[in-house]
């Protein structure tokens, strides 16, 4: 017994055709909205943004966010 392996065009069509009828066409956008790649180079950006912090400076970091944000 072999499976056929259809191109990945085919599937995606498939796929696509089977969530517009179940849950319609919005959800159907909505949920494939989720997977779109970004953009950028996350690790360069990282690395520049936290450039110079420790874990326990991010941390605390967040802490003050998180206590300035509850004061107002």
């Amino acid at each position: 017994m072999s499976a056929r392996i259809q191109p990945l065009s085919e599937l995606n069509q498939q796929v696509t055709d089977t969530l517009v009828r179940e849950v319609g066409v919005v959800d159907t956008i909505r949920f494939l909205n989720q997977y779109r790649t970004g953009h950028g180079d996350y690790t360069t950006e990282r690395e520049a943004l936290f450039q110079g912090m420790t874990t326990k400076d991010i941390i605390n970091d967040i802490k003050a966010h998180r206590k300035d944000k509850e004061g107002k």
